[in-house]
């Protein structure tokens, strides 16, 4: 199956591929503004703001109409990389006429503006002007703006820096080569060089914002690190929120690093990190220039997409053209009318090396099935 990625995302999958020895993927770059027939659809590419660098939305030309997919975004006046979402294509879509919108609703809860990447660059000034010691930022591997402020903070105060974590070292690597992630001259250095420099001129950027148990940051926090350990006066700066589900994680890695006598900064705390995805007034925005037929809202969980449906009444898309979705439903549009015909199973699948069984979806009472031994389980 043919894969189609803007530069920097074909990079990193490619590091993916080679790690599990897969030689044969068949890779096509694409770019904002590219457009591509893949019959019967006909695909427009537009920049959007996000965290990650060359974020796409899609226009898919369908016979019945337009097809738009915001992928995550934000309308971000002032990125780290400079270039902001396409308000004109969006502009151009809606005089064109949209039948479908599929939008992210991540913020969904959120009031207002998400605000500005730039915010941030604030903080780790004043985060960098104060600590004593070694300033270590946990956020995610993919983050390259927020790599890109932690070097120009770097530097402005005089500390080298050093990259902890796999991931985070294969994307800076990768980020560097294709030109997304450029580094001051003599900022990074590898970890080990560190270990000859005074606390005060250190910091460390590194992987484990949302208490992945194997991440750089989750083994410092139970001293696991051979080649870094938490010691008091270290600062730790943990820049991401936490996705749903994680909280447990993320809370059980703060209080280790607050045991080892770090002090640590989290969003309920500092504004340490802006959110790659757009608020309410970002959302109802581009429900407004893209006026469309239909709205499905993506992205988030159930209650995200609730609320952002009702932000799609507000804007004029009636109740009975929104669709509330979840993952397996089949939506059908023809030429009049719109409706969820069927569900697909997304039932889990086990690999243990030598066979593969498919179990149902567990009810909270009774567990799952499974097809290939004809046994249920219960939990």
């Amino acid at each position: 199956m043919p894969v189609y990625a803007t530069r920097l995302t074909r990079g990193f999958i490619e590091v993916k591929l080679r790690e599990a020895r897969i030689s044969d993927a068949d890779l096509h770059t694409i770019g904002a503004g590219d457009s591509l027939d893949l019959e019967p659809f006909h695909i427009e590419f537009f920049h959007v703001s996000h965290s990650i660098p060359d974020g796409v939305g899609l226009a898919i030309q369908t016979p019945l109409g337009i097809v738009v997919h915001s992928g995550d975004f934000k309308f971000d006046h002032s990125p780290v990389d400079g270039r902001r979402t396409d308000f004109g294509k969006l502009a151009e879509l809606g005089m064109r006429g949209v039948l479908l919108l599929l939008s992210d609703s991540t913020n969904a809860e959120k009031r207002g503006y998400t605000p500005s990447e730039q915010m941030i660059s604030e903080m780790l000034a004043r985060v960098f002007a104060e600590a004593k010691g070694r300033v270590i930022v946990a956020t995610f591997a993919s983050n390259i703006s927020r790599l890109q402020q932690v070097l120009e903070t770097a530097e402005r105060f005089g500390r080298f820096v050093g990259v902890v974590g796999r991931s985070m070292v294969h994307n800076v690597r990768i980020a560097r080569e294709l030109g997304y992630l450029p580094v001051p001259e003599g900022v990074l250095l590898p970890v080990e060089q560190l270990d000859q420099l005074p606390d005060n001129q250190v910091a460390l950027v590194c992987t484990g914002s949302q208490g992945e148990p194997t991440s750089a940051l989750v083994r410092m926090a139970h001293n696991d690190l051979r080649s870094v350990s938490i010691v008091p006066g270290d600062t730790v700066v943990v820049s991401a929120n936490p996705i749903p589900g994680n909280e447990e994680l993320v809370n059980r890695t703060l209080d280790n690093l607050f045991r080892l006598g770090a002090n640590v900064f989290y969003e309920e705390i500092l504004d340490v990190h802006v959110s790659g995805h757009a608020s309410q007034d970002e959302q109802k925005l581009l429900l407004n220039l893209l006026q469309p037929r239909y709205f499905v809202p993506i992205h988030g969980e159930y209650r995200h997409l609730v609320l952002h449906s009702k932000l799609a009444q507000q804007c004029g898309v009636k109740p009975e053209d929104i669709f509330v979705m979840e993952t397996g439903d089949v939506l059908e549009i023809d030429e009049r009318e719109a409706e969820v015909v069927d569900k697909v199973a997304d039932n889990y699948v086990f690999i243990d090396g030598l066979g593969m069984e498919t179990w149902s979806r567990p009810s909270w009472r009774t567990g799952g099935y499974c097809r290939a031994t004809g046994s249920w389980w219960r939990s």
